[in-house]
């Protein structure tokens, strides 16, 4: 049997919850932080989206792996 079968789509699964976890986290951090100094918001907003892309750029990753991966089935 072929184990690649049931492993590629719970890799996803893992990772597509590891980011959405992440982005949670990095969203709510970033929203308490403006709230507390509104005059930085700029700046922490821009950290944020370079944060969350990088985020997404690994879960992108994952799911590249699993479409060549596909190929080996």
């Amino acid at each position: 049997m072929n184990t690649l079968g049931l492993t590629l789509p719970l890799g996803v699964a893992i990772a597509a919850v590891g980011s959405a976890y992440g982005l949670g986290k990095a969203v709510s951090a970033a929203m308490e932080a403006m709230a507390r100094q509104p005059e930085a918001a700029d700046k922490i907003q821009t950290a944020m989206i370079i944060g969350g892309a990088l985020i997404e750029a690994l879960t992108i990753y994952v799911l590249v792996s699993v479409f060549v991966l596909m190929g080996k089935l």
